[in-house]
């Protein structure tokens, strides 16, 4: 029997008003929440993971701003989505860089063996973790549709996030408004 998904990506502490949050990220939290308790398909959720060495990674290097390390409060899902996450016995992917490889993997053995009607993402951050996670499941199924809801994704910057929308669109993923 197909399934159809909702992928939450990383909406943790850290990217709403952790570290790295935003006015814009805090603002779509309750949007996030309504969407995932009224989904009747199967919810999966991603975290952004990292260790005590973040500084020394590449990432890191690049973004010198400790965040989501694991075990810390910044690295938790928001309090509401993680209830909703036990409550529906829901799978997190715990991942180490921008797009999940074992999320990847695990939905294509999904499709080949139950079949995936739709997938649709939502999250943070639109421009970074979103669209790495979208562009790498079209890499790995190129026939199931893929959508986007924008009006639960937030980016960096509210310019980058509709950057990261259109470039998504190109890819022949569906943007929901």
């Amino acid at each position: 029997m197909e399934q159809d998904l909702l992928l939450i990506i990383d909406m943790q502490k850290d990217f709403i008003d952790g570290s790295l949050g935003t006015r814009e990220a805090e603002a779509i939290v309750a949007a996030v929440v309504k969407r995932a308790e009224e989904f009747e398909g199967t919810l999966i959720f991603t975290r952004d993971t990292h260790t005590t060495d973040y500084r020394n990674t590449a990432e890191g290097k690049k973004l010198p701003v400790e965040h989501c390390i694991e075990g810390t409060p910044g690295w938790e899902l928001h309090p509401l989505l993680e209830a909703l996450r036990v409550k529906r016995n829901a799978p997190v992917f715990d991942k180490l860089t921008f797009g999940s490889k074992e999320l990847a993997l695990a939905l294509e053995e999904a499709h080949n063996t139950r079949g995936i009607r739709s997938i649709t993402l939502c999250g943070l951050c639109t421009d970074i973790c979103v669209i790495s996670n979208a562009l790498l499941l079209k890499a790995f199924l190129p026939e199931v549709p893929i959508q986007v809801d924008a009006s639960c994704c937030a980016g960096v910057t509210p310019q980058s996030h509709a950057n990261a929308l259109e470039a998504m669109r190109s890819c022949q993923i569906e943007i929901l408004e």
